[in-house]
């Protein structure tokens, strides 16, 4: 690559890093890349980790040795995320978005890249410190949050089916109680999706009790793999008992009043103290 001036260096070396989040990227590669000795790439960086942290886009982690370098850990802080979710909040209460059975219509909001990709930031930023090998969802609504997320945390995803496609190969399969109707459904995993023992982190778009995830628990228990943590966008707080315990929730719908078509949706657990 051509010798480019600093401002213009400077410029590319932080797309460079925003594009390969928690990637270790030793300074010879860019010494390399911008034909520049390494004690000006070392300042060049010094100048970047300090726009990243003031500017709340993250952490830009030195690892010193032969084997050293620099990785980028994309992160949102709390107040931030919280006036964002709060206007997520104000958008989910408009009365037409209720559903039969107390659902909520958020299709509309699931596609609008703008949104998922702040909240994949604040799920990536709410589970980095985990090691975490894949990210996981099941089909169908929960797959852009899940690319959202996994973007920033530069992991594979694994999409649960509903049922078993020819085109997955051989595939394990399980039976699982629907949490909300209490019905008998089937979710399936091809074998090559992902290997024994990962570590997965589960992500979801709407949790009412449970039984998705939970369901998608007992097959991760077929391929020998741990939970490394469960998120969920909205959860519902009209049940007494989620059959999952440990569990960050971004927004709460807390209430649904079908004959007024009043809905109450509060900032979930995520921002609660202690969580």
């Amino acid at each position: 690559m051509r010798k480019l001036k600093r401002s213009a260096r400077l410029v590319e070396m932080t797309q460079y890093l925003l594009f390969r989040p928690h990637t270790l990227i030793p300074l010879t590669t860019f010494a390399d890349r911008y034909n520049s000795a390494k004690s000006s790439i070392s300042e060049d960086l010094a100048i970047i980790k300090e726009v990243f942290e003031e500017e709340g886009l993250g952490d830009l982690q030195t690892l010193a040795g032969a084997a050293g370098g620099v990785k980028f850990i994309p992160k949102v802080s709390k107040a931030y995320s919280l006036q964002f979710i709060q206007g997520i909040c104000r958008q989910l209460e408009q009365p037409e978005r209720i559903l039969p059975g107390g659902y909520m219509y958020m299709s509309d909001i699931m596609g609008q890249p703008l949104i998922l990709n702040e909240v994949g930031k604040m799920f990536a930023t709410a589970f980095a410190s985990k090691d975490i090998d894949v990210v996981m969802t099941v089909e169908t609504k929960g797959i852009p949050l899940a690319y959202a997320t996994a973007t920033y945390l530069n992991l594979p995803v694994v999409i649960v089916r509903r049922d078993n496609k020819v085109t997955e190969g051989s595939a394990v399969s399980i039976n699982y109680v629907s949490g909300s109707n209490k019905r008998i459904q089937t979710m399936s995993l091809s074998r090559r999706a992902m290997k024994e023992e990962s570590r997965v982190l589960i992500i979801d778009d709407f949790m009412r009790v449970g039984g998705t995830v939970h369901g998608m628990m007992d097959l991760l228990q077929e391929f020998k793999a741990t939970v490394k943590g469960v998120g969920v966008f909205v959860e519902s707080g009209e049940v007494e008992e989620h059959l999952v315990e440990d569990y960050i929730s971004l927004a709460k719908l807390s209430g649904v009043d079908p004959k007024t078509k009043a809905i109450t949706v509060v900032p979930g657990n995520y921002f609660n103290d202690g969580v």
